[in-house]
């Protein structure tokens, strides 16, 4: 089964382990992406340039940056598609994620004279950074920021799969693609196209990239960590009146009620940090400094991520593929709701009965998210029988996990719950049945995976409440490892 670069391109996975770039997958994008501060960060001059040349292109929209910019100046200088080609991002099944479009190049627009007002020329950090805006702007988040830096350094990673293609791709497996906004030339002020000899897949081209620029979850510099650890901000501040007053106002926004006699909440605190964030903007460029001092953490916590990603979401699906295919996994039903009803079930046996529980775990460390657990489904399930498995895009009420079909007129839905989701009663009580009416089937599975005894008491007092228990479309998974003996040692 082609799930990976190395199985579509005939490649041994070391090659590319060796070059250093990351084995992507050309069924679904992974949840990685390229972190700019890892390029500002780092000891190679080619990154540093990288970065600078961002921040140069930043520095020109700058110095163009007007309130009233016609929609032309800002799709030719703002606006981006995303670069797909990397399969890196979240699409759960395939590759097509949401472009950088007006709302983005909008908001960078406006906020040039406001947060970036210094740019190039600051005081406080030792460089410009473009995760500056999303820690301002509500709606401006890593994805952003990673797909705008991922279109400003494209040239060098069409370069770097290109070095890598000619040298270890068959000629056949390779095509020459005339790629669009590859340089921005500061003469013209336009964007210039050049060809390329890279991977082909599926009529388009892949580009490969370096895992020592990717990270997963979060930016090192970015909005949640900002508000979490905010009150040591301040102390940072070495002018004395200022850090005096910022501490003031912080503590005169947490103002404790005498006849409540509580300690104020997280929530409240976020909240006091936010407004005086607001009262006081330069305690943006000091939350940054502190994260340009501690830079090698970051690239400590990018490896760690990049290795977790490894293990989790390519060597753990293998392993699980190679197990299910001594089963009847990979064979066909007679219908869509069979179809859907076996592969639960010999989903379950395995993970349960087998080492298929190793799926979602890591040194310990188990899976942490939906998303993550829809992914890993849609991998195992690739090609894997004579009916259609993929995420519903768009149904019109939001998107179902997965549909089973085969034509329009046989279709099953699954969903797959976390029993820790705290909106489970709710999502069984209603969701299921609302994606069935924007279907139009009335045929669907609910698969909830626990990975404690309290997760499982839990979901066993909700499926009672709601008169669920035993339902043959609800299908209870225990991912414990606590309670496994390994198949290899039964």
């Amino acid at each position: 089964m082609d799930l990976y670069f190395s199985d579509h391109f005939k490649i041994e996975p070391q090659k590319i382990e060796e070059y250093g770039a990351f084995n992507i997958s050309l069924v679904s994008d992974l949840p990685l992406f390229i972190d700019p501060f890892l390029l500002f960060n780092s000891k190679k001059e080619k990154y540093k340039e990288l970065h600078e040349s961002i921040i140069k292109y930043l520095v020109f929209l700058k110095d163009k940056a007007d309130n009233e910019q016609n929609q032309g100046t800002l799709k030719a200088w703002y606006a981006f598609k995303e670069v797909e080609q990397n399969w890196l991002g979240f699409s759960v099944i395939g590759n097509k994620g949401s472009a950088l479009g007006m709302d983005f190049a909008k908001a960078l627009n406006e906020n040039l004279h406001k947060i970036f007002q210094e740019f190039g020329q600051e005081q406080i950090t030792k460089s410009s950074h473009l995760e500056k805006l999303c820690l301002i702007k509500d709606g401006v988040g890593k994805d952003n920021i990673s797909d705008f830096a991922t279109n400003l350094i494209k040239e060098f990673l069409l370069e770097y799969t290109q070095v890598f293609a000619q040298k270890h791709i068959n000629k056949s497996l390779r095509d020459t693609f005339r790629i669009p906004r590859t340089r921005f030339n500061y003469e013209t002020e336009t964007w210039e196209e050049e060809n390329f000899d890279l991977p082909k897949f599926e009529n388009d081209f892949v580009i490969l990239t370096p895992k020592d620029l990717l990270t997963k979850d979060e930016t090192w510099i970015n909005k949640k960590d900002l508000l979490k650890d905010f009150e040591r901000i301040p102390n940072a501040i070495p002018d004395e009146q200022l850090r005096f007053q910022v501490n003031n106002y912080l503590e005169s926004r947490l103002v404790r009620d005498p006849k409540k006699k509580k300690e104020p909440t997280k929530q409240d605190k976020m909240v006091a940090a936010f407004a005086t964030i607001q009262e006081f903007p330069q305690l943006i460029d000091y939350y940054i400094k502190y994260k340009e001092d501690h830079g090698d953490h970051a690239e400590n916590i990018s490896n760690e991520k990049v290795i977790f990603s490894e293990n989790f979401y390519i060597k753990n699906v293998r392993d699980f593929i190679n197990g299910l295919q001594k089963t009847d996994f990979y064979s066909s039903a007679k219908n869509s709701y069979d179809e859907a009803k076996k592969k639960i079930g010999i989903l379950k046996g395995y993970i349960e009965n087998n080492d298929g529980y190793k799926l979602f775990y890591h040194k310990n460390k188990c899976l942490g998210t939906e998303k993550d657990l829809q992914l890993l489904f849609g991998l195992v399930c690739h090609e894997s029988s004579a009916f259609d498995i993929n995420r519903e895009v768009n149904n019109g009420r939001g998107p179902v996990d997965f549909k089973v079909s085969k034509g329009s007129g046989d279709k099953a839905l699954v969903e797959f719950k976390l029993a820790k989701n705290k909106k489970l009663k709710q999502n069984l009580e209603k969701q299921v049945e609302i994606y069935e009416k924007a279907n139009q089937t009335n045929l669907s599975f609910k698969v909830i995976i626990y990975f404690t005894e309290d997760e499982h008491k839990r979901v066993n007092g909700i499926l009672n409440e709601l008169e669920l228990s035993g339902k043959e479309n609800i299908v209870l998974i225990d991912g414990r490892s606590d309670n496994k003996v390994s198949a290899s040692n039964a």
